[in-house]
């Protein structure tokens, strides 16, 4: 049985240095023009120097490519793919084709990682992106535990699975609390979302708060509890899932530490000393993520189990 990869979101080139060392093995990097719901923004040196460490760790680097491209956009995107290729990151995450088109264009060598976000919910899409260069399908977030090992069983390419993080339930082109304090003609600032002020919308009736922030790809709602799978992880391991993703997404670098050298240890203990091992220190591992995990965001299993409804 193939042990998953371990696959994180870092915020800056230094931290990549902390998540090395607490167990990653791959890491999702890039910026907002180009990547949606990125932890850091790395600009194309950042990149670089990333890649650079990342390498000689024996790690590998991916560079987020899955914004919704409107036309004005493409220019810029072919150049970023050519940075892309001259750096030599292994692997492109895109949502849409206009990236599949560019890659063949303009001759890029760097593998396919299909990543459109809500939407990758059957084996018939993984394959079909699959015959047309996508070594991977990421899933969508809101599938159970039998629909992931039915897709896997299918699929021709890798299968990528979120276990820890954030959801985004809701994006917008448009820049809706810019625009509605804009009617309301008051003045505020809208943080980028690397610089999170804890912008919430409240629903009194559920007394749940939804984490809200805008960028250049316009206006993200995140679900109010993180999702975490550390000890539900099982059922995954023996469906070979290819990759485990923790998004760290809003979260402080000491929490992604901390989550991802927990979900190393899992992995290990399941793959070096038997499933028994995991059972043994499943629990503990949940407790020690329960005490840091902030207030305002309750843990769940998403919708693997069915628990969540938004």
């Amino acid at each position: 049985m193939k042990k998953p990869e371990l696959l994180v979101t870092p915020k800056s080139v230094d931290h990549i240095k902390a998540l090395i060392q607490m167990g990653a093995d791959a890491f999702v990097i890039g910026e907002q023009q180009f990547g949606l719901r990125l932890a850091g923004e790395f600009s194309v040196s950042d990149v670089e120097a990333a890649a650079k460490l990342i390498h000689e760790a024996g790690k590998k680097v991916y560079v987020a490519v899955n914004a919704i491209f409107h036309n004005d956009r493409l220019d810029a995107l072919e150049s970023y793919l050519k940075e892309m290729q001259l750096i030599g990151v292994d692997a492109l995450l895109f949502g849409d084709p206009a990236v599949v088109v560019a890659v063949r264009e303009l001759e890029i060598t760097i593998p396919l990682h299909w990543n459109p976000e809500t939407i990758a919910t059957n084996w018939f899409q993984a394959n079909y992106w699959n015959e047309r260069g996508a070594k991977r399908a990421v899933l969508a977030r809101e599938l159970s535990i039998d629909e992931v090992i039915e897709i896997k069983e299918h699929a021709k390419p890798e299968i990528e699975v979120q276990v820890h993080g954030m959801t985004c339930m809701f994006q917008s082109k448009r820049s809706l609390l810019g625009n509605y304090f804009l009617y309301r003609d008051e003045v505020m600032e809208i943080e980028n979302r690397k610089e999170n002020k804890n912008m919430f919308l409240h629903d009194k009736e559920r007394k749940n708060k939804y984490p809200i922030y805008e960028d250049v790809n316009g206006t993200h709602i995140f679900s109010p509890n993180d999702m975490c799978l550390i000890d539900e992880l099982t059922e995954l391991f023996e469906a070979g899932i290819d990759s485990l993703k923790f998004d760290g997404v809003l979260h402080t670098e000491a929490y992604i530490n901390t989550v991802t050298n927990c979900y190393r240890q899992a992995i290990d203990a399941y793959f070096e000393n038997g499933e028994e091992a995991y059972e043994d220190m499943k629990d503990e591992l949940l407790e020690k993520i329960e005490e840091i995990q902030p207030v305002l965001r309750p843990l769940d299993t998403g919708f693997i189990f069915k628990e969540t409804v938004y």
